[in-house]
C-alpha cells in the first residue's frame, strides 16, 4: 500500500488532503467503518509463534500465578509386618512463581480524523494487523529470551525433586556454521547433521528423567532449517548420482518432510523429526541487550551464541492479564484518532529440566559456563 512510513511522530499514510479522497469518482461516497479489535487481536494469534507452545496462562486478577512442582514418593520394597509408613521423605511440595512485568507493552498509532471517516476498510485493517504484529513480534522475542534463561537456569534451593538432572546443553565448533549464511555449504550441512545428533540425545535425557516426550520443539533461523531440509540434496554431479534426501517426503528416506515440489517457505511450516517439531523463526536473538522490554530480557546473546533452543512446552510459563485489550478515542483538538493496543505480560522459567541450547560458543560445555556468557542474574522464584 503506497503512502508514508509509519513513525510514531507523523499520521499515518497521509500524504496530503487528497490522500482520503483518491480513487474514481464512483469511489468518493467511502463508507466510515470503525477499527474494530478483533483485527489486532486476530493478527496477534496469527503472528505469535513460541506463546502456543509453552505453558501460556490467563489471569483475570492480580499479578503472579503459582505453578506447583512436588517431590517424589518414598518406596518400601519389602513391607513387613508391624512395620510403619511414615509418609515419605521426599513427598513435599512448592510452587514456581511466576509474575507479570511491572509495565504494560502497547503498539499504537494515530489517524486523520477525516482519512478516517472517507476511506476503505483495507486502510485501517492495515493498520491494525501490524499493530497486532508489532506485538506478537515483541512477544516471540521475549518468550525466546526465556527459553534461552531456562536452558540454563540453575537448580532451585529448594527443590523437592532431589534426583532430577538438568541437561548441560550442546556446545561447540559443531555449531559454529548452524544457520550462518557466510558458512559454506558442507560446513552448514555438517553443523545441520550435528544438531540433528544432538535433537536424538535430548530426547535419550527427557526419557532418562521420566519427563514427557510429548510437545517437544526446537527453533533454528530460516537458514538452517532450509540446510535441515535440504540434507541429502545433491550439490555435485557425483552426489547427484545416488544422493537421497533426507527430508524429501521419500519414502525410502523415511517420509520425513514434504516433496522438494513444496516451499516450506510459510512461518509456521516445521518439519518432524525424532519426535520433536523442527520450526524456524527469525526472532533468535543474536545481539547483545536486545530493547523487547525489561532488563531480565536483555541478555548478551551474541557472546553466548545460542544458534537453537530444545525445549519441551513445560520449560516455560507465559502469562497474560486479561488477554489483549484494543482502545480508540477522538481527539477533538487534533482532528485525529489515537488507537493503542496493550498488554500485561509476564514470562517466568518454569522446569529448567526441559530445555537446552545448541551453541557455536567453543569453551567450557554447561549451565554454569552459558549463565556467565549471557550476563544472567537470577531470577528463578520458588516461592
Amino acid at each position: 500500500m503506497p503512502g508514508d512510513s509509519l513513525t510514531h511522530t507523523a499520521l499515518v499514510y497521509r500524504a496530503s488532503e487528497t490522500a482520503g479522497t483518491s480513487g474514481t469518482a464512483e469511489a468518493a461516497n467511502k463508507m466510515w467503518l470503525p477499527i474494530w479489535s478483533g483485527e489486532v487481536i486476530h493478527a496477534y494469534d496469527e503472528y505469535n509463534s513460541f506463546e502456543p507452545l509453552v505453558q501460556s496462562k490467563t489471569i483475570t486478577s492480580g499479578k503472579e500465578m503459582h505453578f506447583p512442582v512436588t517431590g517424589t514418593v518414598d518406596l518400601n520394597a519389602s513391607w513387613d509386618a508391624g512395620e510403619e509408613l511414615v509418609g515419605g521423605t521426599n513427598a513435599t511440595s512448592g510452587t514456581f512463581k511466576v509474575v507479570l512485568d511491572n509495565r504494560p507493552m502497547a503498539a499504537h498509532f494515530e489517524i486523520d480524523n477525516v482519512d478516517l471517516m472517507l476511506t476503505q476498510w483495507e486502510f485501517r485493517s492495515e493498520l491494525a494487523r501490524q499493530a497486532g504484529q508489532t506485538l506478537a513480534n515483541t512477544r516471540d522475542k521475549q518468550i525466546y529470551a526465556y527459553l534461552a534463561r531456562a536452558t540454563c537456569e540453575s537448580k532451585l534451593t529448594n527443590d523437592p525433586r532431589t534426583s532430577l538432572t538438568y541437561h548441560e546443553g550442546f556446545q561447540g565448533t559443531d555449531y559454529d556454521n548452524l544457520g550462518v549464511a557466510a558458512g559454506t555449504y558442507t560446513d552448514r550441512t555438517a553443523s545441520a547433521l550435528a544438531y540433528l545428533q544432538d535433537l536424538e540425545d535430548f530426547m535419550v535425557h527427557l526419557q532418562d528423567q521420566n519427563i514427557a516426550t510429548e510437545g517437544v520443539y526446537s527453533v533454528v533461523n530460516p537458514r538452517a532449517f532450509h540446510d535441515i531440509r535440504a540434507l541429502g540434496v545433491a550439490r555435485t554431479v557425483a552426489q547427484a548420482v545416488d544422493s537421497q534426501p533426507m527430508f524429501g517426503g521419500v519414502a525410502q528416506s523415511g517420509g520425513l518432510g514434504q516433496p522438494h515440489t513444496q516451499g516450506m517457505n510459510g512461518a509456521d511450516d516445521t518439519l518432524e523429526y525424532m519426535g520433536i517439531s523442527i520450526m524456524k523463526s527469525n526472532h533468535i536473538l543474536l545481539a547483545n541487550d536486545p530493547t523487547i522490554g525489561e532488563s531480565k530480557y536483555s541478555l548478551k546473546f551474541a557472546d553466548g551464541q545460542i544458534r537453537a533452543v530444545t525445549w519441551q512446552k513445560n520449560a516455560v510459563a507465559a502469562l497474560k492479564l486479561q488477554g489483549l485489550k484494543v482502545d480508540t478515542v477522538d481527539d477533538i483538538r487534533r482532528n485525529t484518532v489515537f488507537t493503542v493496543a496493550s498488554m500485561m505480560a509476564g514470562t517466568g522459567v518454569l522446569r529448567p529440566e526441559c530445555a537446552c541450547f545448541h551453541s557455536g560458543y567453543g569453551a567450557a560445555t554447561g549451565r554454569a559456563n552459558m549463565r556467565t556468557q549471557l550476563s544472567m542474574t537470577a531470577e528463578y522464584d520458588d516461592a
